[in-house]
Protein backbone atom coordinates (compact mmCIF):
# COMPACT_ATOMS: atom_id res chain seq x y z
CA UNK A 1 0.00 0.00 0.00
CA UNK A 2 1.51 3.15 -1.69
CA UNK A 3 -0.08 6.15 0.60
CA UNK A 4 0.94 9.95 -0.26
CA UNK A 5 0.12 11.92 2.72
CA UNK A 6 1.66 15.37 1.26
CA UNK A 7 -1.98 16.58 1.75
CA UNK A 8 -4.87 15.30 4.55
CA UNK A 9 -8.31 15.41 3.33
CA UNK A 10 -10.49 18.80 3.84
CA UNK A 11 -12.46 17.29 6.30
CA UNK A 12 -10.40 16.68 9.24
CA UNK A 13 -13.22 14.67 11.02
CA UNK A 14 -12.62 12.30 8.64
CA UNK A 15 -10.50 8.93 9.86
CA UNK A 16 -8.17 6.84 7.54
CA UNK A 17 -7.55 3.20 8.29
CA UNK A 18 -5.62 1.03 5.73
CA UNK A 19 -3.21 -2.15 5.76
CA UNK A 20 -2.38 -4.70 3.30
CA UNK A 21 -5.88 -5.92 2.44
CA UNK A 22 -7.79 -2.53 1.87
CA UNK A 23 -8.35 1.19 2.95
CA UNK A 24 -10.84 2.58 4.43
CA UNK A 25 -12.60 6.36 5.27
CA UNK A 26 -14.37 7.05 8.15
CA UNK A 27 -16.64 9.97 9.05
CA UNK A 28 -18.07 10.23 12.55
CA UNK A 29 -20.69 12.28 12.02
CA UNK A 30 -21.67 10.81 8.24
CA UNK A 31 -20.92 11.03 4.74
CA UNK A 32 -23.88 12.07 2.03
CA UNK A 33 -22.62 10.13 -1.05
CA UNK A 34 -23.48 9.45 -4.47
CA UNK A 35 -21.48 6.54 -6.20
CA UNK A 36 -21.41 3.95 -8.59
CA UNK A 37 -19.67 1.28 -5.90
CA UNK A 38 -20.68 -2.23 -5.68
CA UNK A 39 -22.30 -1.92 -2.78
CA UNK A 40 -24.09 0.47 -2.76
CA UNK A 41 -27.76 2.46 -3.07
CA UNK A 42 -26.57 4.93 -5.38
CA UNK A 43 -27.33 7.50 -2.87
CA UNK A 44 -26.42 7.13 1.19
CA UNK A 45 -25.80 8.05 4.03
CA UNK A 46 -22.80 6.12 6.04
CA UNK A 47 -20.20 6.24 7.95
CA UNK A 48 -17.58 4.51 6.18
CA UNK A 49 -16.38 4.48 2.53
CA UNK A 50 -14.36 0.86 2.25
CA UNK A 51 -12.07 -0.16 -0.72
CA UNK A 52 -10.86 -3.52 -0.53
CA UNK A 53 -8.39 -6.23 -2.21
CA UNK A 54 -10.08 -9.01 -3.96
CA UNK A 55 -7.45 -11.15 -1.85
CA UNK A 56 -8.73 -10.44 1.29
CA UNK A 57 -12.29 -11.28 0.48
CA UNK A 58 -14.62 -14.54 -0.11
CA UNK A 59 -16.17 -13.48 -3.19
CA UNK A 60 -18.00 -17.25 -3.41
CA UNK A 61 -21.47 -15.70 -2.15
CA UNK A 62 -22.67 -12.87 -1.19
CA UNK A 63 -23.18 -14.14 2.54
CA UNK A 64 -19.55 -14.94 2.43
CA UNK A 65 -18.70 -11.04 1.29
CA UNK A 66 -20.54 -10.02 3.78
CA UNK A 67 -18.95 -11.58 6.41
CA UNK A 68 -15.39 -10.85 5.05
CA UNK A 69 -16.27 -6.76 4.65
CA UNK A 70 -17.74 -7.23 8.55
CA UNK A 71 -14.37 -9.19 9.65
CA UNK A 72 -12.68 -6.79 8.07
CA UNK A 73 -14.11 -3.55 9.81
CA UNK A 74 -13.91 -5.99 12.73
CA UNK A 75 -10.15 -6.35 13.01
CA UNK A 76 -9.60 -2.85 11.94
CA UNK A 77 -11.70 -1.86 15.06
CA UNK A 78 -14.59 -0.34 12.53
CA UNK A 79 -17.64 0.19 12.93
CA UNK A 80 -21.25 1.62 11.82
CA UNK A 81 -22.71 1.77 8.40
CA UNK A 82 -20.50 1.34 4.87
CA UNK A 83 -20.44 1.48 1.07
CA UNK A 84 -18.39 -1.11 -0.64
CA UNK A 85 -15.94 -1.91 -3.50
CA UNK A 86 -13.30 -4.39 -3.96
CA UNK A 87 -10.00 -4.33 -6.70
CA UNK A 88 -7.56 -6.74 -7.64
CA UNK A 89 -5.26 -4.63 -5.79
CA UNK A 90 -5.15 -1.27 -3.88
CA UNK A 91 -2.88 1.48 -4.03
CA UNK A 92 -3.89 5.13 -3.11
CA UNK A 93 -2.86 9.00 -3.63
CA UNK A 94 -4.22 11.49 -1.83
CA UNK A 95 -4.84 15.09 -3.69
CA UNK A 96 -6.18 18.13 -1.44
CA UNK A 97 -7.42 21.87 -2.53
CA UNK A 98 -8.85 23.79 0.08
CA UNK A 99 -12.03 22.41 0.53
CA UNK A 100 -12.22 19.43 -1.96
CA UNK A 101 -10.08 16.61 -1.49
CA UNK A 102 -9.34 13.63 -4.40
CA UNK A 103 -8.39 10.13 -3.41
CA UNK A 104 -7.76 8.37 -6.24
CA UNK A 105 -7.35 4.37 -5.79
CA UNK A 106 -5.12 2.49 -8.42
CA UNK A 107 -5.38 -1.10 -9.48
CA UNK A 108 -3.13 -2.40 -12.01
CA UNK A 109 -2.11 -5.54 -13.36
CA UNK A 110 0.88 -3.97 -15.50
CA UNK A 111 4.21 -3.30 -15.10
CA UNK A 112 6.90 -1.37 -17.34
CA UNK A 113 9.61 -3.93 -18.00
CA UNK A 114 13.31 -3.79 -19.37
CA UNK A 115 13.87 -4.31 -22.97
CA UNK A 116 16.77 -3.88 -24.41
CA UNK A 117 19.25 -0.67 -23.08
CA UNK A 118 17.00 2.31 -22.01
CA UNK A 119 13.85 0.75 -24.51
CA UNK A 120 11.25 -0.33 -22.30
CA UNK A 121 7.75 -2.33 -23.02
CA UNK A 122 4.49 -2.81 -21.09
CA UNK A 123 3.90 -6.27 -19.94
CA UNK A 124 1.37 -7.85 -17.71
CA UNK A 125 1.90 -11.37 -15.91
CA UNK A 126 -2.24 -12.16 -17.32
CA UNK A 127 -1.63 -10.77 -20.54
CA UNK A 128 -3.77 -7.87 -22.00
CA UNK A 129 -7.09 -9.65 -22.61
CA UNK A 130 -7.57 -10.58 -19.00
CA UNK A 131 -5.04 -7.18 -17.07
CA UNK A 132 -6.96 -4.16 -16.17
CA UNK A 133 -6.28 -0.79 -15.23
CA UNK A 134 -8.45 1.19 -12.79
CA UNK A 135 -7.95 4.71 -11.46
CA UNK A 136 -11.48 5.05 -9.05
CA UNK A 137 -11.84 7.82 -7.36
CA UNK A 138 -13.79 9.18 -3.81
CA UNK A 139 -14.08 12.95 -4.09
CA UNK A 140 -14.44 13.99 -0.83
CA UNK A 141 -16.49 17.78 -0.41
CA UNK A 142 -16.15 19.95 3.00
CA UNK A 143 -19.51 20.96 2.56
CA UNK A 144 -23.52 19.62 3.24
CA UNK A 145 -24.69 19.13 -0.21
CA UNK A 146 -28.26 17.91 -1.16
CA UNK A 147 -28.44 14.64 -3.52
CA UNK A 148 -29.69 16.74 -5.92
CA UNK A 149 -26.12 18.56 -6.03
CA UNK A 150 -24.24 15.05 -5.98
CA UNK A 151 -25.71 13.61 -8.58
CA UNK A 152 -25.00 16.85 -11.26
CA UNK A 153 -21.59 17.33 -9.57
CA UNK A 154 -21.18 13.12 -10.31
CA UNK A 155 -22.25 13.96 -13.80
CA UNK A 156 -19.56 16.88 -14.13
CA UNK A 157 -16.61 14.73 -12.50
CA UNK A 158 -17.53 11.59 -14.87
CA UNK A 159 -17.20 13.24 -18.03
CA UNK A 160 -13.85 15.28 -16.99
CA UNK A 161 -12.94 12.17 -16.42
CA UNK A 162 -13.59 10.97 -19.82
CA UNK A 163 -12.23 13.94 -21.51
CA UNK A 164 -8.79 12.81 -19.38
CA UNK A 165 -8.37 9.23 -20.61
CA UNK A 166 -9.04 10.38 -24.05
CA UNK A 167 -6.61 12.89 -23.94
CA UNK A 168 -3.68 10.26 -22.83
CA UNK A 169 -4.07 8.85 -26.55
CA UNK A 170 -2.78 5.54 -25.51
CA UNK A 171 -1.74 2.58 -27.64
CA UNK A 172 -5.11 0.58 -28.26
CA UNK A 173 -3.87 -2.21 -25.91
CA UNK A 174 -3.65 -0.06 -23.01
CA UNK A 175 -6.59 1.55 -23.54
CA UNK A 176 -8.28 -1.05 -24.34
CA UNK A 177 -7.84 -2.34 -20.74
CA UNK A 178 -8.78 0.95 -18.96
CA UNK A 179 -11.56 1.69 -16.69
CA UNK A 180 -13.51 -1.37 -16.58
CA UNK A 181 -13.47 -1.81 -12.65
CA UNK A 182 -12.97 1.79 -11.93
CA UNK A 183 -15.37 3.85 -9.31
CA UNK A 184 -16.58 7.21 -8.95
CA UNK A 185 -18.11 8.59 -5.18
CA UNK A 186 -18.83 11.95 -4.32
CA UNK A 187 -19.08 12.48 -0.63
CA UNK A 188 -20.22 15.60 1.24
CA UNK A 189 -20.64 16.73 5.09
CA UNK A 190 -23.94 15.46 7.28
CA UNK A 191 -24.74 17.66 10.26
CA UNK A 192 -24.39 13.97 12.39
CA UNK A 193 -26.01 15.91 15.80
CA UNK A 194 -29.33 16.09 14.09
CA UNK A 195 -29.56 12.88 13.37
CA UNK A 196 -31.48 10.88 15.56
CA UNK A 197 -30.18 7.18 17.02
CA UNK A 198 -34.17 5.85 15.15
CA UNK A 199 -32.67 7.43 12.05
CA UNK A 200 -29.80 5.50 11.79
CA UNK A 201 -31.73 2.46 12.90
CA UNK A 202 -34.69 3.40 10.12
CA UNK A 203 -33.49 5.49 8.12
CA UNK A 204 -33.04 8.76 7.43
CA UNK A 205 -35.21 10.71 5.88
CA UNK A 206 -32.91 13.15 3.24
CA UNK A 207 -35.82 15.54 2.39
CA UNK A 208 -35.74 17.37 5.74
CA UNK A 209 -31.96 17.71 6.17
CA UNK A 210 -30.43 21.27 5.90
CA UNK A 211 -27.91 21.68 3.39
CA UNK A 212 -25.49 24.24 3.17
CA UNK A 213 -26.50 27.13 0.42
CA UNK A 214 -23.87 29.97 0.60
CA UNK A 215 -21.79 28.76 -2.45
CA UNK A 216 -21.83 29.44 -6.31
CA UNK A 217 -22.60 26.00 -7.82
CA UNK A 218 -20.78 27.11 -11.09
CA UNK A 219 -17.42 27.63 -9.32
CA UNK A 220 -17.89 24.42 -7.24
CA UNK A 221 -18.57 22.70 -10.40
CA UNK A 222 -15.49 23.62 -12.33
CA UNK A 223 -13.13 23.63 -9.15
CA UNK A 224 -14.65 20.31 -8.34
CA UNK A 225 -13.72 18.73 -12.15
CA UNK A 226 -10.20 20.21 -11.98
CA UNK A 227 -9.54 18.57 -8.87
CA UNK A 228 -10.79 15.37 -10.49
CA UNK A 229 -8.74 15.60 -13.38
CA UNK A 230 -5.22 16.94 -11.37
CA UNK A 231 -5.63 14.42 -9.30
CA UNK A 232 -5.43 11.50 -11.97
CA UNK A 233 -2.94 13.35 -14.02
CA UNK A 234 -1.09 13.23 -10.43
CA UNK A 235 -1.93 9.23 -10.18
CA UNK A 236 -1.18 8.42 -13.16
CA UNK A 237 2.50 10.13 -13.24
CA UNK A 238 3.21 7.71 -9.64
CA UNK A 239 1.49 4.59 -11.39
CA UNK A 240 5.00 4.48 -13.91
CA UNK A 241 2.30 3.59 -16.79
CA UNK A 242 4.27 5.82 -19.00
CA UNK A 243 4.31 4.39 -22.68
CA UNK A 244 7.23 3.95 -25.43
CA UNK A 245 8.02 3.25 -29.14
CA UNK A 246 7.79 -0.28 -28.20
CA UNK A 247 4.29 -0.32 -26.32
CA UNK A 248 2.66 1.56 -30.02
CA UNK A 249 4.50 -1.34 -32.08
CA UNK A 250 2.65 -4.03 -29.89
CA UNK A 251 -0.57 -1.92 -30.42
CA UNK A 252 0.14 -2.48 -33.75
CA UNK A 253 0.56 -6.21 -33.92
CA UNK A 254 4.19 -5.28 -34.90
CA UNK A 255 7.19 -7.12 -33.41
CA UNK A 256 11.01 -7.00 -33.94
CA UNK A 257 11.03 -10.00 -35.41
CA UNK A 258 8.39 -8.67 -38.31
CA UNK A 259 10.52 -5.46 -38.86
CA UNK A 260 13.91 -7.97 -39.35
CA UNK A 261 12.40 -10.33 -41.84
CA UNK A 262 11.17 -7.27 -43.72
CA UNK A 263 14.75 -6.43 -43.82
CA UNK A 264 16.36 -9.18 -44.64
CA UNK A 265 13.44 -9.93 -47.19
CA UNK A 266 15.19 -6.65 -49.46
CA UNK A 267 18.62 -7.86 -49.01
CA UNK A 268 20.60 -9.43 -51.48
CA UNK A 269 23.06 -11.40 -49.54
CA UNK A 270 22.64 -14.69 -47.13
CA UNK A 271 20.79 -14.37 -43.88
CA UNK A 272 22.56 -15.97 -41.14
CA UNK A 273 22.37 -15.55 -37.46
CA UNK A 274 24.72 -13.00 -37.33
CA UNK A 275 23.11 -10.54 -39.97
CA UNK A 276 19.66 -11.11 -37.72
CA UNK A 277 21.56 -10.33 -34.30
CA UNK A 278 23.45 -7.12 -36.00
CA UNK A 279 20.22 -5.88 -37.68
CA UNK A 280 18.46 -6.28 -34.15
CA UNK A 281 20.37 -4.36 -32.10
CA UNK A 282 21.09 -1.85 -34.84
CA UNK A 283 17.20 -1.48 -34.47
CA UNK A 284 17.08 -0.66 -30.59
CA UNK A 285 19.64 2.15 -31.09
CA UNK A 286 17.59 3.79 -33.59
CA UNK A 287 14.92 3.23 -31.82
CA UNK A 288 16.40 5.17 -28.80
CA UNK A 289 17.09 8.22 -31.26
CA UNK A 290 14.49 11.14 -29.51
CA UNK A 291 14.07 12.30 -33.38
CA UNK A 292 13.53 8.74 -34.94
CA UNK A 293 10.69 7.58 -32.31
CA UNK A 294 9.21 11.25 -32.32
CA UNK A 295 8.63 11.27 -36.60
CA UNK A 296 7.00 7.49 -35.91
CA UNK A 297 4.54 9.03 -33.59
CA UNK A 298 3.33 11.61 -35.62
CA UNK A 299 3.03 9.04 -38.07
CA UNK A 300 0.97 7.24 -35.80
CA UNK A 301 -0.76 10.07 -34.72
CA UNK A 302 -1.68 11.27 -38.71
CA UNK A 303 -2.98 7.57 -39.60
CA UNK A 304 -5.12 7.64 -35.98
CA UNK A 305 -6.61 10.52 -36.32
CA UNK A 306 -7.65 10.96 -39.97
CA UNK A 307 -8.59 7.51 -40.12
CA UNK A 308 -11.38 8.06 -36.94
CA UNK A 309 -12.07 11.52 -38.77
CA UNK A 310 -10.54 13.70 -35.91
CA UNK A 311 -9.57 16.37 -38.62
CA UNK A 312 -12.65 17.69 -40.01
CA UNK A 313 -10.60 19.27 -42.71
CA UNK A 314 -9.07 15.57 -44.02
CA UNK A 315 -11.36 13.08 -45.13
CA UNK A 316 -9.53 10.80 -47.07
CA UNK A 317 -6.47 9.21 -45.61
CA UNK A 318 -5.38 7.58 -49.45
CA UNK A 319 -5.14 11.18 -50.65
CA UNK A 320 -2.81 11.71 -48.11
CA UNK A 321 1.05 12.72 -49.78
CA UNK A 322 2.33 14.22 -47.16
CA UNK A 323 3.00 10.41 -44.93
CA UNK A 324 5.49 9.82 -47.91
CA UNK A 325 7.48 12.91 -46.96
CA UNK A 326 6.93 11.80 -43.24
CA UNK A 327 8.86 8.38 -44.28
CA UNK A 328 11.46 9.95 -46.27
CA UNK A 329 12.21 11.66 -43.03
CA UNK A 330 12.50 9.21 -41.12
CA UNK A 331 14.94 7.37 -43.35
CA UNK A 332 17.08 10.51 -44.01
CA UNK A 333 17.27 10.95 -40.13
CA UNK A 334 18.38 7.07 -39.85
CA UNK A 335 20.64 6.86 -43.02
CA UNK A 336 21.36 9.79 -44.67
CA UNK A 337 20.93 10.64 -48.58
CA UNK A 338 21.10 6.47 -49.47
CA UNK A 339 18.53 5.76 -46.78
CA UNK A 340 16.22 8.08 -49.23
CA UNK A 341 17.01 6.25 -52.41
CA UNK A 342 15.96 3.14 -50.55
CA UNK A 343 12.96 4.71 -49.09
CA UNK A 344 11.62 4.93 -52.75
CA UNK A 345 12.01 1.34 -53.48
CA UNK A 346 10.84 -0.27 -50.32
CA UNK A 347 7.57 1.80 -50.27
CA UNK A 348 6.49 0.62 -53.96
CA UNK A 349 7.54 -2.78 -53.45
CA UNK A 350 6.26 -2.36 -49.12
CA UNK A 351 7.55 -6.16 -48.49
CA UNK A 352 6.27 -8.21 -45.23
CA UNK A 353 4.92 -6.42 -42.75
CA UNK A 354 4.73 -2.97 -44.50
CA UNK A 355 2.09 -4.53 -47.43
CA UNK A 356 -0.71 -4.77 -44.94
CA UNK A 357 -0.29 -1.65 -42.93
CA UNK A 358 -2.31 1.72 -43.54
CA UNK A 359 -0.65 4.10 -46.08
CA UNK A 360 0.67 6.32 -43.31
CA UNK A 361 1.80 3.11 -41.20
CA UNK A 362 3.53 1.79 -44.36
CA UNK A 363 5.58 4.75 -45.33
CA UNK A 364 7.07 5.28 -41.86
CA UNK A 365 7.55 1.51 -41.39
CA UNK A 366 9.41 2.24 -45.10
CA UNK A 367 11.16 4.83 -44.11
CA UNK A 368 12.20 2.93 -40.77
CA UNK A 369 13.39 -0.11 -42.13
CA UNK A 370 14.91 1.75 -45.18
CA UNK A 371 17.49 3.59 -43.19
CA UNK A 372 18.30 0.11 -41.16
CA UNK A 373 19.10 -1.38 -44.14
CA UNK A 374 21.59 1.03 -45.19
CA UNK A 375 22.89 2.25 -41.94
CA UNK A 376 23.81 -1.43 -41.35
CA UNK A 377 25.54 -2.11 -45.35
CA UNK A 378 26.40 1.14 -46.29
Amino acid sequence: MKIDNHNELSNENVQISYNKHGVNFYNPNYFLVFSDFNISDGIDIVENILVLQNKALNLDNTDDLFKSIEDFMENNQLNGSYIFHNLNNVKYFINTYDDISVITVLTSDVVVEDYYNNLKVLNSPKGFENAKIDFGQIVVINKALSPKVLIRLHSEANKERIRFFESLNLPYHIDNIIGHDDFLALAANMKGDDISDEEIEFGVDINRIDYDEDYDYDDLAVRVTDAVSIALECAYEKSSLSVGILDYFVSLGIQISDLIDTALELMDCEKTDEIKETLEIELYNILEDEDVVSLLIAAFRMEFDISNGNIREVNDIDNISTSQILGLVIANQIGGNKAVVNFNAYDYLKPGIIRPLGPVYSDAFAGLIAGLVTRVFN
